[in-house]
């Protein structure tokens, strides 16, 4: 008797598809559940978010490597615009590398007593390439055509041209469209992109951070640094623009420098 063949990568991947797929209103539909969160979990989750806290000071102890690498595969797992991921992580390791790094800092204490050194990093240029790649490892076996249209459109809508000449066209003509029906209005020019990734990266941060609070260590997310200094540091192109260094490591006992300040929710939370 022959033995049973084993399925392939691709066709275990492709009956975990069927397997996930299920029928709403006569049509097939890909169904993810819910992850349940009980009221621990809940709990858990509230005081990750409460006790994040911009640390100024860190201790000697150093952060695992398996702890950072799981934050920053979950700093991966943040939304982001089209499923693109317009990010970059740079860990800084090097000894001369990391005393520059924090002298782009302004020698801020959150930079020289970090344990780690992280650069995130937004990028305007990977648009076309991670559209094409989005469709290669389309991650369901059957592709709904109207999505190999999208991300093959959606380099030519982002791309702003020479000087932003293809940029200024679309805007002025999204805009005439939009008098009479609803229209994106960008990311057109170079400095739109440079928004739209930076969007993108900084929830990536946030994810960052709130792992590593999960874990037990601390942050501060530095916006104060030198960008052309960082950006020649870790040689850097124009498409890549560094949004943020964080520093990261065990809170030290006077690592807080004041209470958290928070001003009245009504003056932010509307309803309309």
């Amino acid at each position: 008797m022959t033995a049973p063949t084993q399925p392939t990568d691709q066709q275990a991947d492709q009956q975990a598809d069927q397997q996930a797929m299920i029928e709403i209103d006569g049509k097939r539909r890909y169904h993810e559940p819910a992850v349940d969160v009980d009221e621990a979990g809940l709990e858990a989750f509230r005081e990750v978010v409460r006790g994040r806290r911009s640390v100024r000071r860190f201790t000697d102890r150093p952060i695992p490597p398996e702890v950072l690498q799981e934050c920053l595969d979950l700093a991966m797992l943040a939304p982001n615009s089209s499923g693109l991921q317009p990010w970059e992580f740079y860990v800084v390791r090097t000894p001369e590398t990391k005393r520059a790094l924090v002298t782009a800092c302004l020698g801020q204490l959150a930079a020289s007593t970090a344990a780690e050194l992280i650069v995130c990093v937004a990028r305007t240029d990977r648009i076309r390439p991670h559209a094409a790649q989005m469709l290669r490892e389309w991650p369901l076996a059957d592709r709904n055509p109207l999505v190999t249209r999208y991300y093959r459109l959606i380099p030519w809508h982002y791309a702003p041209g020479p000087l932003d000449l293809a940029g200024r066209v679309k805007r002025l003509a999204y805009g005439a469209v939009g008098l009479v029906r609803p229209m994106p209005r960008g990311p057109f020019t170079r400095a739109d992109l440079r928004l739209w990734a930076a969007k993108s990266t900084a929830l990536a941060c946030e994810n960052l951070v709130l792992a590593l609070r999960a874990h037990g260590f601390d942050s501060c997310m530095m916006e104060g640094f030198d960008e052309a200094r960082v950006a020649r540091l870790l040689d850097l192109d124009a498409a890549a623009v560094p949004i943020m260094v964080i520093g990261a490591g065990e809170r030290a006992p006077d690592g807080v420098f004041w209470p958290q300040v928070r001003f009245d929710r009504d003056q932010f939370v509307h309803e309309v």
